[in-house]
């Protein structure tokens, strides 16, 4: 099995459809150049025919996108940065996800939607820090976060594949991590969970960048006796509630990691998902350790202060388990 790069793992794939599929094509600022490097080489390979560079504004590629579907093609959307989304919001919410079900089932929106650095790194301020994952969710957008390498080509190469408007978020912080990437085709399914690390007394609900963290954290957890399972749900919505509501019931203690607001965040989502259905097993209650609700700030201590952390899950763990 090869390793590469989790941006890398994602071109790979988006190469693959492209050969697979002479539907699929790319849209976005400066795709054929690669500013980000999803696109690197595409140009050479694909033609301009399928690669599009757009003007600054993503309300319209957001929307050309959506007619190029109703055509008949699998556009390919790239966001540079996460807050590109709030000002194509309306195209993707009220345009693209509504559509299929305006026309009655009669015809289809097969829209990838790829935001290529999510969520907070070193420094970046308020408006390039942002990982707005639970406004889609909330509208019912299908979401996935591959967290692994193998995930980032699988789940984006399912993505490509679904005729709903799909929106993948890479975080920020996973980029450049490498790992190993299957040989041949083969697709992550939206809607299953990944069990990251089994355990029996504690479950450890994290997302997206969070998981690496969750997993060091279970690594000290169990040098201190307590056997903590890792679930990345890797696919937000469908949500594979299964697999999570299973851990639960084994473990009896669940605390929630995740990168996003903590009011109406997606860690709220879950604790109410196990408060609805796993409340007979609980023996604590559901813990979240989230990102504040506010800007994140220029300052790095200021940052480190609003952000989840590995220290605050190792806290909540404890104070969760000796509950």
């Amino acid at each position: 099995m090869r390793e590469l790069r989790y941006l890398e793992a994602m071109r790979e794939g988006l190469f693959e459809e492209m050969r697979r599929d002479p539907s699929v094509i790319v849209i976005g600022e400066d795709v054929r150049h690669s500013v980000r490097g999803l696109t690197k080489g595409i140009i050479g390979e694909f033609g301009p025919a399928r690669i599009y560079d757009t003007p600054i504004s993503e309300a319209a590629f957001t929307g050309l996108a959506t007619g190029a579907a109703l055509a008949g093609m699998r556009p390919v959307v790239e966001y540079q940065i996460n807050a590109l989304l709030f000002v194509a919001f309306d195209q993707l919410v009220d345009q693209a996800q509504k559509l299929r079900y305006m026309m009655g089932g009669q015809g289809t929106i097969p829209v990838t939607y790829v935001i290529t650095a999510s969520g907070a790194r070193r420094a970046l301020a308020g408006q390039h820090s942002d990982h707005p994952y639970p406004l889609l969710l909330h509208m019912g957008m299908k979401t996935v976060m591959p967290t692994t390498v193998e995930d980032a080509k699988g789940l984006f190469k399912a993505a490509i594949r679904e005729d709903d408007p799909v929106v993948v978020f890479s975080p920020a912080a996973l980029l450049a991590i490498k790992g190993p990437v299957p040989d041949g085709d083969y697709v992550t399914p939206l809607g299953r969970a990944r069990v990251a690390r089994e355990g029996t007394d504690l479950t450890i609900v994290a997302v997206g960048p969070l998981v690496p963290e969750a997993l060091a954290a279970a690594e000290t957890l169990a040098q201190e006796g307590i056997s903590a399972e890792v679930i990345d749900p890797r696919s937000l919505l469908p949500l594979d509630t299964g697999t999570l509501l299973g851990s639960a019931r084994k473990t009896g203690h669940v605390v929630l990691f995740d990168d996003s607001n903590r009011t109406c965040g997606f860690a709220a989502e879950l604790a109410a998902l196990f408060a609805d259905q796993a409340w007979e097993a609980l023996r604590a209650p559901v813990r979240r350790i989230t990102r504040a609700d506010v800007p994140v700030p220029f300052s790095g201590p200021l940052e480190s202060y609003v952000l989840p952390s590995r220290e605050r899950l190792l806290d909540a763990c404890r104070a969760g388990v000796r509950a």
